[in-house]
């Protein structure tokens, strides 16, 4: 029985190109099925877009969200993983956090917008916060969790050779935790990016791709919001298939071999 668990090189490629394939042969199934001013085709969106990346407006929207995501998402990992390892060596600190995460994350991203809104007032902050706040549970649910799973004997090895908390930090656990927290890195952007899009389009302040989405709905100009959610879409695939994936296999070449 083959022991292979995980589809990778060309058949990866090939599983990503069939799946934009799928969704863009369903999206123009719907445009023909509706009329255009509900539901543009594919290559009429295609061509806005293109027109749209040529402009100034939309290169400062984009610089807007990706300033906002970086400040944010950053934030969020250095915390969570930092939170998270103290936790590795502070048992009662990691359940009280993660009995935290487990009441704070029930609680939707942009449900936090109108309290940072009149705490912090219009600008970036209140989008960055909100952000951080989406990135920073997945990324320290999964250092927490992951632990919890180190080997005790590499622990207790690490103890008898004179280990300090730190040095079991750096040496033991952030080691162990690496593919968990990688996984976790990539939830987190998920989360970030989504709550990113939702803030911009209800603060309604500044440039950003979320606030050009909402403009188009509010002008009822469905070509400009199709081209912003297809803008959306290949931005976070990017980021995520080529900066993150890439960064994995960098990182846990082992499980790539």
């Amino acid at each position: 029985m083959s022991s292979q668990r995980r589809v990778i090189g060309i058949r990866k490629k090939l599983a990503m190109v069939l799946a934009i394939v799928f969704i863009l042969l369903m999206w123009q199934i719907a445009a023909w099925s509706l009329p255009s001013f509900l539901m543009p085709g594919v290559p009429s969106v295609a061509a806005r877009l293109w027109e749209e990346v040529q402009s100034s407006n939309f290169r400062l929207a984009l610089f807007g969200s990706l300033y906002r995501l970086g400040m944010g998402y950053g934030s969020a990992l250095v915390l969570g993983i930092g939170f998270g390892l103290v936790g590795a060596v502070l048992f009662f600190f990691r359940e009280v956090l993660k009995s935290a995460i487990v009441i704070l994350q029930s609680i939707p991203s942009i449900a936090w917008v109108p309290l940072f809104l009149i705490l912090m007032g219009f600008g970036n902050l209140p989008i960055v916060v909100v952000v951080a706040i989406a990135a920073f549970f997945p990324a320290a649910l999964s250092v927490m969790n992951a632990t919890e799973s180190v080997q005790q004997v590499h622990v207790s090895a690490a103890r008898v050779m004179g280990a300090s908390r730190l040095s079991m930090l750096r040496r033991v656990y952030l080691p162990a935790v690496m593919p968990e927290l990688i996984t976790g890195a990539q939830l987190a952007f998920g989360n970030a990016w989504r709550a990113l899009i939702s803030a911009e389009m209800l603060v309604g302040f500044g440039k950003g791709l979320g606030r050009t989405l909402a403009y188009s709905g509010e002008t009822a100009d469905m070509v400009g919001v199709m081209a912003n959610i297809l803008t959306i879409a290949i931005l976070a695939a990017l980021i995520d298939q080529v900066i993150l994936e890439n960064l994995k296999h960098r990182l846990l070449k082992y499980q790539f071999v």
